[in-house]
């Protein structure tokens, strides 16, 4: 299984969603973190199977919640550059891609 490594920015995303979910209703958001690991154990198990963007990076989309892993693989390790909500501003990552590569 390949290592993987959140940025900064994307572990306090999931962090924000998971409080924004459970403030709605309990459990919720805990539902929504297990959703997550879940889906990033998938991505460490077979990096791979998601297509490859321009961008260079890969996307996995939950099941049962508006949000889309966004990773790249670099150095054998696998960095989630974001957890983002599919409804926010498309892409707004992408700037991380630039000033957040690991040397």
């Amino acid at each position: 299984m390949t290592k993987v490594l959140f940025l900064k920015e994307a572990y306090l995303e999931l962090a924000k969603s998971v409080d924004y979910y459970e403030n709605i209703y309990h459990g919720l958001g805990l539902d929504f973190e297990q959703e997550v690991k879940e889906h990033v154990f998938k991505i460490a198990k077979n990096p791979d199977i998601w297509p490859l963007k321009a961008d260079g990076t890969r996307r996995f989309s939950t099941k049962r919640f508006p949000y889309q892993i966004v990773y790249f693989i670099h150095d054998d390790v696998i960095w989630i550059v974001a957890v983002a909500h599919h409804k926010r501003f498309p892409e707004y990552w992408k700037k991380r891609l630039k000033s957040k590569l690991p040397d």
